[in-house]
């Protein structure tokens, strides 16, 4: 006798969970759990590691990644109104630009900016130190990306509200500002905060510059631990506090994702 559609169901989902409890048993009996531990979460290791690595490296993470987001936010939304101005040469620029930083690994953009500008221009340099060429560096490149997000914000608010703001007596400059981006904004709310969690992990390519102990993030003082110990503690305990960041941020934008669904 055939079984009907949603048996078939039933047993094929029955069939998945025994093979991944099959999997996850061989798993843990096969793993050494006693040298997991020893070499992820040391009990010696793991208490030297405080309260450094969170006076230290997760705040500079969290400084880096705001001072970026700010940077690249604001030149992000000056380059999308750039490419949707009618004026040709400031598309070229926008264009010429997004295509560049979207282009180019962040990492070369940190090593030029780090090295490259001081033979450049020889006895200048960036404002702010270490936090000053981070800011700038990855605020570019999360910037080429913003200004895509941003314009396609704009560009999805209906014809209507600038027609309608238009019929009111503003001035398309007025209307941009007090009508498109504000609504641009609230549909382009998730994935601006996902451009926030990958310029946090962005953030940790500032081990290409030589810091000391006071600007170090949590990639490099784990790199560092790394050395120190010759024990993955320092990685691991480092990526947890990269969770404290992520994780967060993740539940923030799915819920973001679902109240706009409910709208919608």
């Amino acid at each position: 006798m055939a079984m009907s559609p949603r048996k078939r169901a039933q047993v094929s989902r029955g069939v998945q969970y025994a093979i991944l409890a099959v999997v996850v048993v061989a798993i843990a009996f096969a793993a050494d759990w006693p040298t997991l531990k020893d070499t992820f979460i040391s009990p010696e290791i793991t208490p030297q590691l405080f309260p450094e690595i969170l006076t230290i490296a997760l705040k500079n993470t969290i400084f880096y990644t705001a001072g970026a987001f700010v940077f690249g936010l604001i030149l992000g939304l000056i380059l999308a109104l750039m490419r949707l101005s009618p004026v040709g040469p400031y598309r070229w620029i926008a264009t010429t630009f997004v295509e560049f930083f979207r282009g180019v690994p962040a990492l070369i953009v940190f090593i030029g900016f780090y090295y490259g500008l001081p033979i450049a221009f020889p006895g200048r340099q960036l404002p702010g130190g270490t936090f000053g060429t981070v800011t700038i560096a990855l605020g570019l490149v999360g910037a080429a990306y913003m200004a895509e997000t941003i314009r396609a914000g704009i560009q999805a608010v209906p014809k209507g509200q600038t027609e309608a703001a238009r019929s009111l007596g503003m001035k398309p400059g007025r209307a941009m500002v007090s009508i498109i981006i504000p609504q641009a904004f609230r549909i382009i709310l998730p994935p601006l905060t996902n451009e926030l969690i990958l310029l946090t992990k962005d953030s940790s390519l500032v081990y290409v510059i030589g810091l000391s102990l006071s600007g170090y993030e949590l990639t490099k003082f784990g790199r560092e631990g790394l050395s120190q110990y010759t024990s993955l503690t320092p990685l691991f305990i480092a990526a947890l506090c990269y969770l404290m960041i992520t994780v967060p941020l993740s539940i923030v934008v799915r819920r973001m994702e679902a109240q706009a669904d409910r709208a919608r």
